[in-house]
C-alpha cells in the first residue's frame, strides 16, 4: 500500500503476521506432485518402514533412549500431522485436475460441434451434387436418344421417298 493510498484511508491496517504471497500455480503443482507421490506404492512401504522401525525402536530400546512409550502418543500426533496436511493438498490437487478436464471437456465439446456442423455441411453437398447427378445424362441415355434420333430421320426419309441409311 503507498503512503498516499494510507493517507485517504482512515485507521491502519495492522497485522500480527506479514503478508505471505505466493503463487498459485507453483503451490498448486506442488499439490499435485505431493498427492501424486503419497499414491505411490513407494510411498507406503517408506511410511510403513519408517512406522515399524519408530515401534520397534520404542518397544525394544532401553528405557532411557525410549522417545515414545508404549501408547504411542508422538507417533499419532505425528501421523495425525501428516494426515491434516495430506487431506487439503490432495483435494487442491483433485480440484486443479477437475478444472483441466472441465477445460478438456469444454474443448471436446467445441470440437465435436465443429464436426457435427462439417458433418452437416458435407450431407447437404452431397446431396445436391446427387441431385444434380440425377439431372445430368448418362451415356446409356445419351445413346438410346441418338438412337431414336436415327430412327426418326430413317422414317422421315422414307417418307420423303428418299433412300433409306443404313441401320447401325
Amino acid at each position: 500500500m503507498s503512503s498516499a493510498d494510507r493517507l485517504s484511508t482512515p485507521g491502519r491496517e495492522r497485522r500480527l503476521l506479514p503478508k505471505v504471497r505466493m503463487d498459485s500455480e507453483v503451490f498448486g503443482s506442488f499439490a499435485e506432485g505431493f498427492a501424486r507421490f503419497m499414491g505411490t506404492a513407494s510411498f507406503l512401504i517408506w511410511m510403513s518402514v519408517i512406522i515399524i522401525i519408530w515401534i520397534a525402536w520404542n518397544v525394544f530400546a532401553p528405557a532411557a533412549w525410549v522417545v515414545d512409550p508404549f501408547p504411542f502418543i508422538f507417533l499419532t500426533l505425528l501421523l495425525s500431522l501428516q494426515a491434516s496436511y495430506a487431506a487439503p493438498l490432495i483435494l487442491l490437487a483433485q480440484n486443479r485436475q477437475e478444472a483441466r478436464e472441465r477445460v478438456s471437456l469444454e474443448h471436446d465439446r467445441e470440437v465435436a460441434a465443429q464436426a457435427r456442423a462439417d458433418t452437416d455441411f458435407l450431407a447437404r453437398e452431397i446431396a445436391a451434387l446427387r441431385m444434380r447427378i440425377g439431372d445430368l445424362a448418362t451415356r446409356d441415355f445419351i445413346r438410346s436418344e441418338l438412337r431414336d434420333l436415327l430412327e426418326e430421320l430413317d422414317r422421315s426419309d422414307d417418307k420423303d421417298g428418299k433412300e433409306s441409311r443404313p441401320s447401325r
